[in-house]
């Protein structure tokens, strides 16, 4: 389960204060006094219950003519204070069931019930609304490969709770994993979230709870999506490039990119099979079980 961080303290900080802050110090949460200072910072923000308003209505009444908030996320999710070396602020809407944005939507637009880790660590406080519910859960990140349906032994149930407001929680990353649902009414959370230049190529998972497996890798990056445009547009030096990371590349999940981009170029399917055959035997566990997976889904076409 995440940890509850305990720490009081009345004094309020502006936005601009909490990053002069973070900018000062850097935001590490493997070292506890970073971490602790994050905390603290957090807190202050937090208790200053007008400035996500006051935000909010500074920009409906620009009409975003600045875009002073560069929201790389979702409707669901405002960006308060970009990436910035190692951290960045957010801010997180939590609608009720019963709002017409949940009813329209669904719940998957909001990605509740949706059992997952993090590849990275964050500070989370609960700061308006009587905060969202979780079941939370715990595994062992260094048991699995990562292919979909693998069996996660060690991921056991810990309980359910509800982010209080005022709550201050510490997610780690490749340990906590949880399924969010709605709040019981209106609700806003803010994040401090880590970021460093690996976090990219740490795969991040969706669970399935029935069957204690692994759903599916949420993570991709980039580098995938450019990898597989590439390969379709046909040059030489795409194909070349596809190949030599399919069998050597460090990252597992962008050798199966380039084993996925390859294999659609092949309109016969023994040729397919053919390939993914090959990519049984590449070396890698991931790409191994994937590319088994491939192959009983092609005889089943």
């Amino acid at each position: 389960m995440p940890r509850v961080i305990e720490c009081a303290d009345a004094q309020k900080a502006s936005l601009a204060e909490t990053c002069a802050a973070l900018d000062a110090r850097g935001f590490d949460p493997r070292d506890e006094d970073s971490l602790m200072h994050a905390a603290l910072w957090l807190r202050r923000l937090g208790n200053d219950g007008d400035f996500l308003g006051d935000i909010l209505i500074g920009e409906l009444a620009q009409r975003h003519r600045e875009d002073a908030l560069d929201n790389a996320y979702s409707p669901q999710v405002i960006m308060l204070a970009p990436p910035n070396g190692t951290y960045f602020i957010r801010a997180n809407i939590w609608p009720s069931a019963s709002e017409h944005m949940v009813r329209a939507s669904g719940g998957d637009s909001f990605v509740l019930g949706l059992p997952h880790d993090h590849n990275f660590d964050f500070l989370t406080l609960g700061y308006f609304g009587p905060g969202y519910w979780s079941d939370y859960y715990e595994y062992d990140y260094g048991e699995v490969a990562g292919w979909r349906g693998e069996p996660v032994p060690s991921l056991r149930h810990i309980g359910r709770s509800r982010l209080e407001p005022g709550t201050l929680m510490l997610y780690r990353a490749h340990v906590d994993v949880h399924a969010q649902y709605a709040a019981d009414s209106l609700s806003v959370s803010l994040n401090i979230m880590h970021t460093t230049g690996t976090q990219g190529w740490l795969d991040q998972y969706r669970f399935d709870l029935e069957r204690g497996e692994i759903g599916a890798i949420v993570s991709p990056g980039p580098s995938e999506a450019f990898l597989k445009l590439a390969v379709a547009l046909g040059s030489d030096e795409a194909l070349d490039l596809a190949r030599r990371f399919a069998r050597r590349h460090p990252s597992d999940r962008l050798r199966l990119a380039a084993w996925d981009a390859l294999a659609s170029r092949e309109v016969d399917g023994a040729a397919r099979d053919a390939l993914w055959r090959e990519a049984e035997g590449a070396g890698s566990r991931l790409v191994a079980m994937e590319a088994k997976a491939r192959r009983a889904e092609l005889v089943g076409a």
